[in-house]
């Protein structure tokens, strides 16, 4: 691993999305083994924000026994784990070392961590610089599924919800990203483990969410690009 680890960081090059996805697939490979030794089951921590945008690889972190946080969006998370830091840590035993780590996960930057660390350390993929904002993704979502807004009615609904921290620009250019990712990777969800329902949106391919995986986006597109 080691050896792997210093050529890649030599020549960056060959950390293509081929390797990326091997890696997902040998890591999902030898959880099931692992699982299969001990009579256990892989439990899938891909959350509901993942499985709108077919963030994982198909047959790699794709793949569980049960997707425990299936139905909980990014951001929901974000806000458990700062809660449960804030409000219930300080009630545990070890609750100063339990505060500090949730919080280190925090700051630490949203990665599918398939590429080693930089030699100085750093995280060497953003998943938010890649597919934008998951404030912005949850938003979408939330409107698409839930309310079945149009487009125009999730950008206008957008631009009043953030203000100024996103302008019209930014907010179309992750709503084409958010549109073309939630139909093109329905393929990955129609063949997903079972998951709990936790909020109003969910997207288990038994329940609540049936679409075709030919589903095209155009038209939803031609509305973006006629504002």
């Amino acid at each position: 691993e080691a050896g792997l680890v210093a050529r890649l960081r030599r020549h960056p090059e060959l950390g293509d999305v081929t390797l990326e996805n091997v890696q997902a697939r040998v890591r999902t490979l030898l959880l099931m083994t692992i699982a299969n030794r001990d009579g256990g089951i892989v439990v899938g921590t891909g959350d509901l924000s993942e499985k709108a945008l077919g963030w994982s690889t198909y047959a790699g972190d794709h793949i569980a026994m049960y997707d425990v946080n299936a139905g909980v969006p990014k951001t929901l998370l974000q806000f458990v784990i700062r809660w449960v830091a804030n409000e219930r840590a300080t009630a545990w035993s070890d609750s100063d070392e339990l505060r500090k780590t949730l919080f280190a996960i925090l700051d630490t930057p949203i990665s599918p961590e398939l590429l080693p660390a930089d030699a100085d350390g750093q995280i060497a993929q953003l998943t938010e610089e890649t597919i934008g904002p998951y404030e912005l993704h949850d938003f979408y979502l939330y409107h698409l599924v839930r309310h079945g807004a149009r487009p125009g009615r999730i950008l206008d609904l957008a631009a009043g919800a953030f203000d100024a921290r996103y302008d019209e620009e930014t907010l179309l250019r992750w709503l084409r990203v958010f549109i073309t990712r939630f139909f093109g990777q329905q393929f990955k969800r129609s063949c997903t483990a079972d998951a709990p329902k936790v909020g109003n949106v969910a997207l288990s391919p038994r329940s609540d969410w049936r679409m075709p995986s030919d589903a095209r986006c155009d038209a939803w597109l031609a509305e973006l690009d006629a504002r």
